[in-house]
């Protein structure tokens, strides 16, 4: 009997030798936060004046509890080792690593979830830009392992058939913007009222998951895609709390409304990230956080599944540490149709070498298609960064053009966007929301809200109730939305068609109203940091699907200046 327990004896100690080591994460306990809301409460920016940081809703350690099981045989030297592999490197680079075997797609997800979690448990480092984490990730990603290691053994190069099972989005951990349909994690918009609202994919991510990319989880936003309350801060909503900028916590402002997806990609929680715009909606947020946002022209990618807010306006786009990284990630978002699109395909079959293992031949070329004319807006030349990327494209072979911007009447854009929603988002809800989910209308919402407004709108519903006061007829609001893309569209078309422009240079979202209106697709990319403002960004503005014109252009300017940088805490 002695030798029977000595031998249960020895076979324990052995299995707890061979157990594999688990990276433990500590408790979140929530922190007294009043001495740093009143130390934003002179800040120059409204935008920046915070009445809370810390979400009343979510528990953090709910995310703990999912992220710590995925991280079976990781820890601090395996993240530190894989940091160089992984940390700032674009989709090819990152797939060129996995196919030499230096990086498998298990240690990739596994890292990005380590890393979130190192970062959004410190007080001092947290950022708030995460809200859900998928509890399969790292099986998923091992699947693709497995996938992988079966074509290598077949092939040292992608068949074009199998080009959907081994596409460049392969393998790849996406964060999405929590108003965008993913089965198996609530959909809220950031708002109280949807914390249950579970859903199944949205057709982009039916889309991405065909192709092999696997959703790390979902990130943060302005509550109701920023159209809740006047005035207050950017990335703040009742689900996530406050969002703040990885490149100045509590100093510079996030954008919105995609705030937590401009931030998780500038925190490097990711490979690439998804938004939505509406109006500046991932326009606003790339450039506080340096990094390249796509706005697609309405229509270019379907958005069954996604929260809306205004249907004539609302598209999902790609936000990513590059451009190619845009044009892959929208890639796999879409259907079929931008198969037709040389540019597309050419740039996938350039690329596809490094899903064998093999070096990346150059993308595409560091100039710019001949004859390329740009618009310079005169109004803009008092930026002196404005200027000088302008006089950079200039060199690269583009021929720019000044020109005065005409002005012309957005008025009632404010009435497009509630009369929109009073439709749509009734409409969403009866056709995706669960059944115990009983609330349909604005109304219904507000009064919801007003049951508990300290937790559920610290900041008021001031859009909401108007919205919920609004009688606008069906006949009235065509015509408001015919006038207003009129408008839009005149003030692009004006200059475009005087001088023949190809693309019209702006800055940040300062124009993204006029190309709302318009439906013009945008494409923004870092081109500097200032002091007071923090990072910002260039955006290149086309007419209606010219989406790959605005990669071709926007490739060749982020070749040549290579400003974007990581943020100093995050390094």
């Amino acid at each position: 009997m002695r030798a029977f327990n000595i031998s249960l004896l020895i076979l324990f100690m052995l299995t707890a030798c061979i157990q594999r080591p688990q990276a433990v994460i500590p408790e979140w306990i929530p922190y007294d936060e009043s001495e740093e809301v009143a130390g934003n409460a002179d800040h120059g920016s409204e935008r920046m004046r915070f009445r809370l940081i810390q979400s009343q809703v979510l528990d953090k350690n709910e995310l703990w509890r999912v992220i710590e099981p995925q991280l079976n045989n990781f820890t601090e030297e395996v993240y530190q080792r894989l940091k160089p592999l992984i940390l700032g490197q674009d989709i090819p680079t990152l797939q060129s690593h996995i196919c030499s075997g230096e990086l498998s797609y298990e240690q990739l997800t596994q890292w990005y979830l380590y890393r979130v979690a190192k970062f959004e448990n410190d007080r001092n480092k947290m950022l708030n830009a995460i809200v859900a984490i998928n509890p399969n990730a790292v099986k998923e990603a091992r699947s693709r392992d497995k996938t992988l290691a079966k074509h290598m053994a077949r092939s040292r190069r992608i068949d074009r058939q199998e080009a959907p099972a081994l596409h460049l989005i392969f393998g790849m951990p996406i964060l999405v913007k929590d108003n965008i349909g993913v089965e198996g994690m609530p959909t809220t918009a950031g708002a109280h009222v949807l914390k249950d609202n579970f859903t199944k994919d949205a057709a982009i991510i039916a889309n991405i998951r065909n192709r092999g990319g696997i959703i790390l989880g979902k990130t943060n936003l302005s509550e109701w895609a920023n159209y809740l309350f006047n005035g207050g801060p950017n990335g703040f909503s009742a689900i996530g709390g406050q969002t703040l900028n990885a490149y100045g916590r509590r100093i510079f402002d996030t954008g919105g409304s995609s705030s937590g997806s401009g931030v998780a990609m500038a925190a490097g929680y990711a490979a690439a990230c998804i938004g939505t715009e509406t109006s500046g909606s991932i326009l606003s947020p790339s450039g506080k956080s340096s990094v390249v946002g796509l706005k697609p022209t309405v229509g270019l990618l379907d958005r069954s599944g996604i929260v809306p807010l205004a249907g004539t306006l609302d598209t999902p786009g790609p936000m990513a540490g590059s451009v190619v990284d845009n044009a892959i990630l929208i890639w796999a978002m879409a259907d079929q149709n931008l198969e037709q699109d040389q540019w597309f395909t050419g740039l996938i079959r350039r690329l596809e070498p490094t899903m064998a293992g093999e070096e990346s031949p150059q993308e595409q070329g560091t100039t710019l298609p001949k004859g390329m004319r740009f618009g310079v807006n005169k109004k803009l030349l008092g930026n002196p960064l404005y200027k000088e990327q302008a006089d950079i494209l200039t060199s690269l072979g583009g021929i720019a053009v000044e020109f005065e911007p005409i002005e012309i009447d957005l008025s009632c854009f404010g009435t497009l966007l509630s009369g929109d929603m009073k439709i749509d988002l009734p409409a969403y809800l009866d056709q995706n929301a669960p059944d115990l989910l009983t609330i349909r209308t604005i109304g219904e919402i507000v009064s919801y809200n007003s049951q508990d407004s300290s937790v559920r709108i610290p900041y008021g519903q001031a859009i909401f109730k108007e919205m919920a006061a609004l009688e606008i007829t069906p006949e009235a609001l065509g015509q408001l939305r015919e006038r207003l893309r009129h408008e839009g569209r005149r003030y692009f078309e004006t200059p475009m068609d005087a001088y023949q422009l190809d693309v019209i240079l702006s800055v940040d979202n300062l124009e993204a109203a006029y190309a709302a209106a318009a439906n013009f697709p945008c494409l923004i990319a870092p081109m500097g940091y200032t002091e007071n403002e923090g990072p910002t960004g260039l955006t290149f503005i086309a007419r209606p699907f010219e989406e790959s014109r605005l990669l071709q252009i926007g490739y060749a300017f982020e070749q040549a200046t290579r400003v974007r940088k990581l943020p100093e805490g995050y390094k």
